[in-house]
Protein backbone atom coordinates (compact mmCIF):
# COMPACT_ATOMS: atom_id res chain seq x y z
CA UNK A 1 0.00 0.00 0.00
CA UNK A 2 1.87 3.41 -1.29
CA UNK A 3 1.82 5.83 1.70
CA UNK A 4 0.08 8.92 1.72
CA UNK A 5 0.89 12.55 1.87
CA UNK A 6 -0.14 12.91 5.46
CA UNK A 7 1.75 9.34 6.02
CA UNK A 8 4.96 10.86 4.52
CA UNK A 9 4.59 13.80 7.03
CA UNK A 10 4.45 11.67 9.58
CA UNK A 11 7.30 9.96 9.07
CA UNK A 12 9.36 12.62 8.39
CA UNK A 13 8.32 14.18 11.80
CA UNK A 14 9.52 10.83 13.55
CA UNK A 15 12.88 10.30 11.73
CA UNK A 16 15.84 9.45 13.38
CA UNK A 17 18.98 10.56 11.33
CA UNK A 18 22.81 9.97 11.75
CA UNK A 19 25.21 12.98 11.29
CA UNK A 20 28.27 11.70 11.92
CA UNK A 21 31.31 10.57 9.64
CA UNK A 22 31.64 6.98 8.86
CA UNK A 23 35.56 6.19 9.29
CA UNK A 24 36.93 2.41 9.37
CA UNK A 25 33.84 0.67 10.40
CA UNK A 26 32.56 3.14 12.88
CA UNK A 27 30.03 6.72 13.22
CA UNK A 28 32.04 9.82 14.71
CA UNK A 29 32.58 13.00 15.10
CA UNK A 30 35.09 15.01 13.78
CA UNK A 31 37.88 15.56 16.30
CA UNK A 32 37.35 19.10 16.67
CA UNK A 33 33.56 18.68 16.47
CA UNK A 34 32.99 21.13 13.89
CA UNK A 35 29.87 20.65 12.80
CA UNK A 36 27.13 22.10 10.17
CA UNK A 37 23.64 22.04 9.61
CA UNK A 38 21.63 19.91 7.19
CA UNK A 39 18.69 22.29 6.07
CA UNK A 40 15.29 20.89 4.60
CA UNK A 41 15.16 23.08 1.63
CA UNK A 42 11.72 22.95 1.83
CA UNK A 43 10.47 24.26 4.68
CA UNK A 44 13.85 25.60 6.54
CA UNK A 45 14.30 23.22 9.35
CA UNK A 46 17.33 22.18 10.55
CA UNK A 47 17.44 18.41 10.38
CA UNK A 48 20.41 17.66 12.08
CA UNK A 49 24.30 18.77 12.39
CA UNK A 50 26.35 17.34 10.25
CA UNK A 51 30.29 16.35 11.19
CA UNK A 52 32.61 18.79 9.61
CA UNK A 53 35.84 16.52 8.78
CA UNK A 54 39.21 18.14 8.61
CA UNK A 55 42.87 17.26 8.00
CA UNK A 56 42.47 14.67 11.34
CA UNK A 57 39.62 12.76 9.91
CA UNK A 58 40.88 12.28 6.12
CA UNK A 59 44.33 11.18 7.23
CA UNK A 60 42.61 8.70 9.63
CA UNK A 61 40.24 7.86 7.22
CA UNK A 62 43.34 7.91 4.54
CA UNK A 63 45.47 5.46 6.14
CA UNK A 64 42.31 3.06 7.08
CA UNK A 65 41.52 2.40 3.31
CA UNK A 66 45.46 2.26 2.64
CA UNK A 67 45.54 -0.35 5.35
CA UNK A 68 43.00 -2.29 4.21
CA UNK A 69 43.50 -2.12 0.96
CA UNK A 70 47.62 -2.82 1.13
CA UNK A 71 46.92 -5.83 3.62
CA UNK A 72 43.35 -6.78 3.63
CA UNK A 73 41.26 -9.66 2.02
CA UNK A 74 39.12 -7.48 -0.22
CA UNK A 75 41.21 -6.73 -3.20
CA UNK A 76 42.30 -10.67 -2.53
CA UNK A 77 39.23 -12.26 -2.79
CA UNK A 78 37.86 -14.31 -5.21
CA UNK A 79 35.60 -12.24 -7.55
CA UNK A 80 32.19 -14.46 -6.68
CA UNK A 81 33.03 -13.39 -3.35
CA UNK A 82 33.02 -9.78 -3.43
CA UNK A 83 30.13 -9.84 -6.27
CA UNK A 84 27.97 -12.15 -3.08
CA UNK A 85 28.96 -9.32 -0.66
CA UNK A 86 28.32 -5.92 -2.86
CA UNK A 87 24.91 -7.81 -3.96
CA UNK A 88 23.83 -8.21 -0.22
CA UNK A 89 25.23 -4.45 -0.04
CA UNK A 90 22.33 -4.08 -3.12
CA UNK A 91 19.85 -5.53 -1.28
CA UNK A 92 20.17 -4.20 2.12
CA UNK A 93 19.53 -0.50 -0.47
CA UNK A 94 16.63 -2.23 -1.32
CA UNK A 95 15.24 -3.07 2.00
CA UNK A 96 15.73 0.52 3.48
CA UNK A 97 14.02 1.76 0.15
CA UNK A 98 11.77 3.98 2.27
CA UNK A 99 14.22 5.55 4.58
CA UNK A 100 17.08 6.42 2.10
CA UNK A 101 14.13 7.90 -0.27
CA UNK A 102 12.88 9.95 2.87
CA UNK A 103 16.22 11.22 3.86
CA UNK A 104 16.68 12.11 0.26
CA UNK A 105 13.59 14.21 -0.01
CA UNK A 106 14.46 15.90 3.51
CA UNK A 107 17.90 16.21 2.68
CA UNK A 108 18.04 17.78 -1.18
CA UNK A 109 14.27 18.98 -1.70
CA UNK A 110 13.66 15.83 -4.46
CA UNK A 111 9.98 14.82 -4.71
CA UNK A 112 9.19 11.46 -2.80
CA UNK A 113 7.68 9.92 -5.77
CA UNK A 114 11.52 10.11 -7.48
CA UNK A 115 13.49 9.33 -4.43
CA UNK A 116 11.27 6.31 -4.02
CA UNK A 117 11.39 5.26 -7.99
CA UNK A 118 14.65 6.53 -9.27
CA UNK A 119 17.49 6.79 -6.86
CA UNK A 120 17.47 4.74 -4.25
CA UNK A 121 16.31 1.88 -6.72
CA UNK A 122 18.89 2.97 -9.08
CA UNK A 123 21.27 2.80 -6.86
CA UNK A 124 20.64 -0.57 -5.60
CA UNK A 125 20.64 -1.61 -9.35
CA UNK A 126 23.91 0.13 -10.35
CA UNK A 127 25.54 -1.92 -7.09
CA UNK A 128 23.80 -5.15 -8.22
CA UNK A 129 24.98 -4.66 -12.26
CA UNK A 130 28.22 -3.87 -10.74
CA UNK A 131 28.55 -7.06 -8.48
CA UNK A 132 27.27 -9.60 -11.22
CA UNK A 133 29.90 -8.15 -13.95
CA UNK A 134 33.53 -8.71 -11.85
CA UNK A 135 33.36 -12.54 -12.23
CA UNK A 136 32.82 -11.96 -16.18
CA UNK A 137 35.76 -9.45 -17.25
CA UNK A 138 39.29 -11.26 -17.44
CA UNK A 139 42.31 -10.53 -19.30
CA UNK A 140 44.33 -11.04 -22.12
CA UNK A 141 46.50 -13.46 -23.45
CA UNK A 142 49.10 -11.44 -25.87
CA UNK A 143 50.44 -12.85 -29.08
CA UNK A 144 53.98 -13.09 -28.44
CA UNK A 145 57.04 -15.07 -28.99
CA UNK A 146 56.54 -18.65 -28.48
CA UNK A 147 59.46 -18.30 -26.01
CA UNK A 148 57.14 -16.24 -23.79
CA UNK A 149 54.38 -16.25 -22.33
CA UNK A 150 52.76 -12.54 -22.44
CA UNK A 151 49.98 -11.69 -20.06
CA UNK A 152 47.67 -8.61 -19.78
CA UNK A 153 46.26 -8.02 -16.16
CA UNK A 154 43.78 -5.29 -14.59
CA UNK A 155 44.22 -4.82 -10.97
CA UNK A 156 42.58 -2.67 -8.40
CA UNK A 157 44.20 1.11 -8.41
CA UNK A 158 44.12 1.62 -4.83
CA UNK A 159 42.63 3.78 -2.36
CA UNK A 160 39.90 6.09 -4.17
CA UNK A 161 38.23 9.45 -3.37
CA UNK A 162 34.44 9.46 -4.73
CA UNK A 163 33.59 13.33 -4.53
CA UNK A 164 29.78 13.29 -5.39
CA UNK A 165 27.35 16.15 -5.84
CA UNK A 166 23.84 16.83 -4.37
CA UNK A 167 21.87 16.85 -7.25
CA UNK A 168 21.50 12.85 -7.03
CA UNK A 169 23.06 12.09 -3.99
CA UNK A 170 22.74 8.34 -3.70
CA UNK A 171 22.57 7.38 -7.35
CA UNK A 172 25.73 9.35 -8.30
CA UNK A 173 27.87 8.21 -5.21
CA UNK A 174 26.69 4.59 -6.38
CA UNK A 175 27.97 5.52 -10.11
CA UNK A 176 31.49 5.76 -8.44
CA UNK A 177 31.50 3.41 -5.84
CA UNK A 178 29.87 0.31 -7.15
CA UNK A 179 32.59 0.07 -9.69
CA UNK A 180 34.95 1.01 -7.82
CA UNK A 181 34.25 -1.74 -4.93
CA UNK A 182 33.95 -4.19 -7.56
CA UNK A 183 37.12 -3.50 -9.03
CA UNK A 184 38.72 -4.46 -5.53
CA UNK A 185 39.27 -0.92 -4.62
CA UNK A 186 39.01 1.11 -1.34
CA UNK A 187 36.68 3.80 -1.44
CA UNK A 188 36.57 7.15 0.38
CA UNK A 189 32.81 8.93 -0.27
CA UNK A 190 32.80 12.89 0.09
CA UNK A 191 29.67 13.83 -0.12
CA UNK A 192 28.54 17.39 -1.27
CA UNK A 193 27.35 19.34 2.08
CA UNK A 194 24.22 20.14 0.84
CA UNK A 195 23.45 16.37 0.69
CA UNK A 196 25.46 14.58 2.64
CA UNK A 197 22.47 12.27 4.68
CA UNK A 198 22.52 8.85 2.39
CA UNK A 199 25.85 8.37 2.29
CA UNK A 200 26.37 8.82 6.05
CA UNK A 201 23.51 6.10 6.35
CA UNK A 202 25.22 3.82 3.95
CA UNK A 203 28.40 3.72 5.74
CA UNK A 204 26.28 1.34 8.52
CA UNK A 205 24.72 -0.72 5.62
CA UNK A 206 28.20 -1.37 4.04
CA UNK A 207 29.52 -3.06 6.46
CA UNK A 208 26.26 -4.69 7.71
CA UNK A 209 26.68 -6.10 3.91
CA UNK A 210 30.12 -7.48 4.99
CA UNK A 211 32.38 -4.81 3.29
CA UNK A 212 35.28 -4.95 5.54
CA UNK A 213 36.20 -1.99 7.69
CA UNK A 214 38.48 0.69 5.83
CA UNK A 215 37.20 -0.59 2.95
CA UNK A 216 34.05 2.04 2.52
CA UNK A 217 34.01 5.34 4.50
CA UNK A 218 32.30 8.44 4.18
CA UNK A 219 33.42 12.04 5.10
CA UNK A 220 31.14 14.76 5.36
CA UNK A 221 32.30 18.01 4.87
CA UNK A 222 32.50 21.64 2.45
CA UNK A 223 35.25 21.80 -0.48
CA UNK A 224 37.96 21.95 2.03
CA UNK A 225 37.46 18.10 2.27
CA UNK A 226 37.28 17.63 -1.41
CA UNK A 227 40.77 19.57 -1.82
CA UNK A 228 42.53 17.49 1.05
CA UNK A 229 41.12 14.36 -0.63
CA UNK A 230 42.96 15.50 -3.79
CA UNK A 231 45.74 16.59 -2.52
CA UNK A 232 46.65 13.48 -0.75
CA UNK A 233 49.89 11.79 -1.52
CA UNK A 234 47.99 7.98 -0.50
CA UNK A 235 44.94 8.71 -2.61
CA UNK A 236 45.84 7.03 -5.51
CA UNK A 237 42.45 8.13 -7.96
CA UNK A 238 39.83 10.52 -7.47
CA UNK A 239 36.69 10.36 -9.04
CA UNK A 240 34.08 13.94 -9.24
CA UNK A 241 30.70 14.69 -10.66
CA UNK A 242 29.96 18.99 -10.47
CA UNK A 243 30.72 22.03 -11.57
CA UNK A 244 33.57 22.50 -14.56
CA UNK A 245 35.15 25.03 -12.26
CA UNK A 246 35.98 22.92 -9.29
CA UNK A 247 36.66 19.81 -11.52
CA UNK A 248 39.24 21.83 -13.30
CA UNK A 249 40.65 22.52 -9.27
CA UNK A 250 40.41 18.93 -8.39
CA UNK A 251 42.74 18.24 -11.59
CA UNK A 252 45.49 21.04 -10.22
CA UNK A 253 45.63 19.04 -7.06
CA UNK A 254 45.97 15.81 -8.57
CA UNK A 255 49.03 17.08 -10.96
CA UNK A 256 50.72 19.05 -7.54
CA UNK A 257 50.44 16.01 -5.76
CA UNK A 258 50.62 12.54 -6.87
CA UNK A 259 49.36 12.57 -10.18
CA UNK A 260 46.83 10.49 -8.86
CA UNK A 261 44.16 9.36 -11.68
CA UNK A 262 41.59 11.80 -12.06
CA UNK A 263 38.00 11.03 -13.55
CA UNK A 264 35.74 13.70 -14.20
CA UNK A 265 31.81 14.32 -14.94
CA UNK A 266 31.82 17.88 -15.13
CA UNK A 267 28.74 20.61 -16.68
CA UNK A 268 26.50 20.50 -19.33
CA UNK A 269 24.33 22.56 -22.06
CA UNK A 270 22.50 20.05 -23.57
CA UNK A 271 20.54 21.17 -26.32
CA UNK A 272 17.56 19.70 -28.06
CA UNK A 273 16.50 19.86 -31.74
CA UNK A 274 13.29 19.85 -32.83
CA UNK A 275 13.09 19.21 -36.69
CA UNK A 276 10.19 20.35 -38.63
CA UNK A 277 9.62 16.76 -39.75
CA UNK A 278 8.64 15.60 -36.28
CA UNK A 279 6.53 13.29 -35.82
CA UNK A 280 4.34 14.43 -32.90
CA UNK A 281 5.25 18.02 -31.30
CA UNK A 282 2.91 17.91 -28.05
CA UNK A 283 5.33 14.45 -27.35
CA UNK A 284 8.49 16.07 -28.17
CA UNK A 285 7.12 19.38 -25.86
CA UNK A 286 6.63 16.78 -23.20
CA UNK A 287 10.10 15.46 -23.32
CA UNK A 288 11.62 19.32 -23.39
CA UNK A 289 9.48 20.02 -20.36
CA UNK A 290 11.00 16.75 -18.48
CA UNK A 291 14.44 17.20 -19.78
CA UNK A 292 14.28 20.88 -17.75
CA UNK A 293 12.13 20.54 -15.31
CA UNK A 294 13.03 17.03 -13.72
CA UNK A 295 14.75 17.47 -10.29
CA UNK A 296 14.06 20.90 -10.59
CA UNK A 297 16.17 21.44 -13.54
CA UNK A 298 18.84 20.14 -11.16
CA UNK A 299 20.46 18.06 -13.59
CA UNK A 300 24.19 17.93 -15.28
CA UNK A 301 22.32 16.66 -18.67
CA UNK A 302 19.42 19.10 -18.37
CA UNK A 303 17.92 20.05 -22.09
CA UNK A 304 17.97 23.66 -21.04
CA UNK A 305 18.34 24.86 -24.86
CA UNK A 306 15.52 23.78 -27.19
CA UNK A 307 16.57 24.51 -30.73
CA UNK A 308 13.09 24.43 -32.37
CA UNK A 309 12.82 24.94 -36.32
CA UNK A 310 10.62 27.97 -37.76
CA UNK A 311 8.26 26.26 -39.49
CA UNK A 312 6.52 24.64 -36.48
CA UNK A 313 7.44 26.93 -33.42
CA UNK A 314 4.58 28.18 -33.26
CA UNK A 315 2.79 24.83 -32.59
CA UNK A 316 5.80 23.86 -30.02
CA UNK A 317 5.50 26.79 -28.03
CA UNK A 318 1.80 26.43 -27.64
CA UNK A 319 2.63 22.77 -26.50
CA UNK A 320 5.51 23.82 -24.26
CA UNK A 321 3.87 26.11 -22.25
CA UNK A 322 0.76 23.49 -21.45
CA UNK A 323 3.63 20.76 -20.73
CA UNK A 324 5.61 23.35 -18.55
CA UNK A 325 2.44 24.26 -16.08
CA UNK A 326 2.53 20.45 -14.70
CA UNK A 327 5.59 21.08 -13.44
CA UNK A 328 4.45 23.32 -11.11
CA UNK A 329 6.46 23.03 -7.45
CA UNK A 330 5.00 21.41 -4.31
CA UNK A 331 5.58 19.79 -1.01
CA UNK A 332 8.40 17.14 -1.94
CA UNK A 333 6.46 14.76 1.01
CA UNK A 334 3.80 14.72 -1.38
CA UNK A 335 3.45 11.88 -3.84
CA UNK A 336 1.75 13.99 -6.37
CA UNK A 337 4.30 16.22 -6.37
CA UNK A 338 6.22 16.44 -9.58
CA UNK A 339 8.92 19.35 -8.94
CA UNK A 340 10.11 20.11 -5.96
CA UNK A 341 12.43 22.43 -3.67
CA UNK A 342 15.86 23.85 -4.65
CA UNK A 343 18.49 22.56 -3.14
CA UNK A 344 19.61 25.47 -0.95
CA UNK A 345 20.04 29.10 -0.59
CA UNK A 346 22.65 29.95 -2.39
CA UNK A 347 21.52 27.85 -5.49
CA UNK A 348 18.44 29.45 -5.08
CA UNK A 349 19.59 33.14 -5.65
CA UNK A 350 21.91 31.65 -8.53
CA UNK A 351 19.01 30.40 -10.12
CA UNK A 352 16.57 33.95 -9.53
CA UNK A 353 19.89 36.35 -10.36
CA UNK A 354 20.06 34.26 -14.36
CA UNK A 355 16.29 34.77 -14.80
CA UNK A 356 16.85 38.57 -14.35
CA UNK A 357 19.72 38.18 -16.52
CA UNK A 358 17.39 37.02 -19.37
CA UNK A 359 14.94 39.40 -18.88
CA UNK A 360 17.88 42.33 -18.41
CA UNK A 361 19.41 41.12 -21.94
CA UNK A 362 15.94 40.96 -23.42
CA UNK A 363 14.88 37.43 -23.68
CA UNK A 364 11.28 37.26 -23.60
CA UNK A 365 9.65 35.08 -20.33
CA UNK A 366 6.92 32.91 -21.73
CA UNK A 367 6.35 31.40 -18.48
CA UNK A 368 7.49 31.04 -14.84
CA UNK A 369 10.47 33.59 -13.87
CA UNK A 370 9.29 33.57 -10.03
CA UNK A 371 9.56 31.89 -6.79
CA UNK A 372 6.52 29.80 -5.69
CA UNK A 373 4.94 30.02 -2.41
CA UNK A 374 4.69 26.68 -1.39
CA UNK A 375 6.30 27.33 2.02
CA UNK A 376 7.39 30.81 3.88
CA UNK A 377 11.00 29.34 4.20
CA UNK A 378 10.52 27.29 1.48
CA UNK A 379 13.52 27.37 -1.31
CA UNK A 380 10.53 26.84 -4.52
CA UNK A 381 10.71 28.37 -8.31
CA UNK A 382 8.31 28.17 -10.99
CA UNK A 383 9.37 26.71 -14.26
CA UNK A 384 10.73 29.11 -16.36
CA UNK A 385 10.57 29.52 -20.37
CA UNK A 386 12.29 31.94 -22.33
CA UNK A 387 12.09 32.83 -25.72
CA UNK A 388 15.26 34.13 -27.07
CA UNK A 389 16.07 35.60 -30.25
CA UNK A 390 19.92 35.16 -29.79
CA UNK A 391 21.60 31.98 -28.88
CA UNK A 392 24.42 34.15 -27.95
CA UNK A 393 22.57 35.53 -24.27
CA UNK A 394 23.72 34.44 -21.16
CA UNK A 395 21.22 31.90 -20.31
CA UNK A 396 21.86 30.25 -23.34
CA UNK A 397 25.49 29.87 -22.79
CA UNK A 398 26.05 29.17 -19.08
CA UNK A 399 24.64 26.36 -17.00
CA UNK A 400 22.44 27.62 -14.71
CA UNK A 401 21.32 24.27 -12.82
CA UNK A 402 17.56 24.89 -12.30
CA UNK A 403 14.15 24.81 -14.32
CA UNK A 404 15.01 27.10 -16.35
CA UNK A 405 14.34 27.08 -20.21
CA UNK A 406 16.16 28.97 -23.24
CA UNK A 407 13.88 28.25 -26.94
CA UNK A 408 16.03 29.78 -29.63
CA UNK A 409 14.44 29.45 -33.39
CA UNK A 410 16.84 28.34 -36.03
CA UNK A 411 15.88 27.60 -39.74
CA UNK A 412 18.65 25.10 -41.33
CA UNK A 413 20.01 21.69 -39.68
CA UNK A 414 23.44 23.03 -40.57
CA UNK A 415 22.36 26.13 -38.65
CA UNK A 416 20.87 24.20 -35.40
CA UNK A 417 24.20 21.99 -35.33
CA UNK A 418 26.05 24.75 -35.30
CA UNK A 419 24.16 26.15 -32.81
CA UNK A 420 24.23 22.99 -30.53
CA UNK A 421 27.86 22.48 -30.55
CA UNK A 422 28.58 26.13 -30.10
CA UNK A 423 29.75 25.28 -26.44
CA UNK A 424 32.23 24.94 -24.50
CA UNK A 425 30.12 21.89 -22.87
CA UNK A 426 29.29 17.95 -24.41
CA UNK A 427 27.69 15.86 -22.31
CA UNK A 428 23.93 15.11 -24.07
CA UNK A 429 21.70 16.00 -26.70
CA UNK A 430 18.80 15.00 -28.76
CA UNK A 431 17.34 15.57 -32.00
CA UNK A 432 13.53 15.16 -33.27
CA UNK A 433 12.94 13.93 -36.82
CA UNK A 434 10.76 11.20 -38.74
CA UNK A 435 13.94 10.41 -41.00
CA UNK A 436 16.16 7.74 -40.29
CA UNK A 437 18.92 9.11 -42.13
CA UNK A 438 18.70 12.61 -40.46
CA UNK A 439 19.00 11.25 -36.90
CA UNK A 440 22.10 9.48 -37.92
CA UNK A 441 23.24 12.45 -39.42
CA UNK A 442 22.62 14.69 -37.05
CA UNK A 443 23.51 12.32 -34.41
CA UNK A 444 27.02 12.11 -35.81
CA UNK A 445 27.84 15.16 -35.94
CA UNK A 446 26.86 16.56 -32.14
CA UNK A 447 29.26 16.53 -30.11
CA UNK A 448 28.06 14.98 -27.00
CA UNK A 449 28.80 11.92 -24.98
CA UNK A 450 25.05 10.79 -25.78
CA UNK A 451 22.11 11.71 -27.84
CA UNK A 452 18.77 10.64 -27.75
CA UNK A 453 16.80 10.47 -30.99
CA UNK A 454 12.79 11.24 -30.25
CA UNK A 455 13.20 11.05 -26.55
CA UNK A 456 15.41 12.70 -23.94
CA UNK A 457 17.20 11.11 -20.78
CA UNK A 458 15.75 7.87 -21.74
CA UNK A 459 18.52 4.94 -20.60
CA UNK A 460 18.58 4.13 -16.77
CA UNK A 461 20.20 1.15 -17.90
CA UNK A 462 23.68 0.76 -16.62
CA UNK A 463 25.12 -0.80 -20.21
CA UNK A 464 25.53 2.85 -21.69
CA UNK A 465 28.34 4.53 -20.41
CA UNK A 466 27.83 8.36 -19.36
CA UNK A 467 30.21 10.87 -19.84
CA UNK A 468 30.91 14.06 -21.90
CA UNK A 469 33.08 16.19 -24.82
CA UNK A 470 35.31 19.03 -23.99
CA UNK A 471 34.71 20.85 -20.71
CA UNK A 472 32.14 18.23 -19.74
CA UNK A 473 34.98 15.72 -18.58
CA UNK A 474 36.73 12.89 -19.12
CA UNK A 475 35.91 9.19 -18.41
CA UNK A 476 32.74 7.43 -18.14
CA UNK A 477 30.77 6.50 -15.45
CA UNK A 478 28.27 3.26 -16.07
CA UNK A 479 28.73 0.30 -18.12
CA UNK A 480 32.11 -1.99 -18.38
CA UNK A 481 33.69 1.01 -19.57
CA UNK A 482 33.77 2.28 -15.53
CA UNK A 483 35.33 -0.49 -14.51
CA UNK A 484 38.25 -0.05 -16.95
CA UNK A 485 38.64 3.88 -14.41
CA UNK A 486 38.99 1.85 -11.18
CA UNK A 487 42.29 -0.42 -12.48
CA UNK A 488 45.48 -0.21 -13.75
CA UNK A 489 46.50 -2.53 -16.29
CA UNK A 490 49.55 -4.67 -16.12
CA UNK A 491 51.75 -6.58 -18.35
CA UNK A 492 53.56 -9.96 -17.55
CA UNK A 493 56.12 -11.42 -19.22
CA UNK A 494 57.16 -15.00 -18.72
CA UNK A 495 60.31 -16.53 -20.53
CA UNK A 496 59.59 -20.25 -20.85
Amino acid sequence: MSHTHADWQARAAAIRIEGRAFINGAYQDAHDGKRFPAVNPATGQTLCEIAWCGPAEVDSAVASARMAFDHGDWPRMAPRERARILKRFAALIRQNLEELALLETLDAGKPIGDTLSVDVPGAAYCTEWFAESIDKVGGELAPVDPSLVGLVSREPIGVVAAIVPWNFPILMASWKFAPALAAGNAVLLKPSEKSPLTAIRLGQLARDAGIPDGIFQVLPGAGDVGKLLALHLDVDCVAFTGSTAVGKLIAGYAAQSNLKRVWLELGGKSPNIVLKDCKDIAAAARAAAGAIFYNMGEMCTAGSRVLVQRDIREAFLVELKKAAARYQPGDPLDPATRMGAIVDRIQYDKVLSYIDKGQSEGAKLLAGGKSAGIHPQGLFIEPTVFDCERPDLTICREEIFGPVLSVITFDTVDQAVHIANDTEYGLAAAVWTADLTTAHQVSRRLRAGTVWVNCYDEGGDMNFPFGGYKQSGNGRDKSLHALEKYTELKSTLIKL
